[in-house]
């Protein structure tokens, strides 16, 4: 509702299904580019290990950062009340 726009029905459907695909997606994308970030380290290194163990903590950091623009730039929601 936050995201979408809490007058509009169309908004709040349309935020829930966003912050879903989000929520979805991100883990996969997160995992994908830590795994291309670390590519030049040594396999095995610690710091190697513990990036590629912590993408899945990129759907908290991706959820926030929605919130926190969709707040600041379009703050009546994606679709605002007409």
């Amino acid at each position: 509702v936050i995201v979408g726009g809490s007058g509009n029905n169309w908004g709040a459907v349309l935020g829930g299904f966003l912050i879903w695909f989000l929520w979805v997606e991100v883990e996969p994308i997160g995992t994908w580019a830590m795994g291309w970030i670390t590519a030049p380290l040594p396999e095995g290194s610690f710091l190697r290990d513990h990036l590629l163990e912590s993408a899945a903590h990129m759907r908290l950091l991706t959820m926030g950062l929605i919130l926190l623009l969709v707040l600041r730039f379009a703050p009546r929601g994606l679709i605002p009340e007409r």
